[in-house]
């Protein structure tokens, strides 16, 4: 019912940036919430940020005044991006996008980022 699908992941180097991004299709309603999360080989799934669909946004400590959650949703598009800046070792992780709506999740299937030199 819902899809979405990531890009723009890839590898980087320490300092540098990424931007990605997320479409998403299929049953979309309006009110719902849309964010990115990441998992690290050996650790869990964390929130990364989020935003709603009034474009309230919120964010990881560990991201904060490095990483830009936005959304777009106008002309039957539904997309959210991650600009990422200031990558370190530590954000190398595949980011995965969500969007909940009616309590229900739908994920993407991941993009990997590595931040290596």
């Amino acid at each position: 019912q819902v899809q979405l699908v990531e890009s723009g992941g890839g590898l980087v180097q320490p300092g540098g940036s990424l931007r990605l991004s997320c479409a998403a299709s299929g049953s979309i309603f309006r009110i719902n919430t849309m964010g990115w999360l990441r998992q690290a080989p050996g650790k869990q799934r964390e929130l990364v940020a989020t935003i709603t669909n009034d474009g309230s946004t919120n964010y990881a400590d560990s991201v904060k005044g490095r990483f830009a959650i936005s959304r777009e949703n106008e002309n039957a598009k539904n997309m959210v991006y991650l600009q990422m800046n200031s990558l370190n070792a530590e954000d190398s992780a595949v980011y995965y996008c969500k969007l909940n709506q009616f309590g229900v999740d739908y994920w993407g299937q991941g993009t990997q980022v590595t931040v290596s030199s």
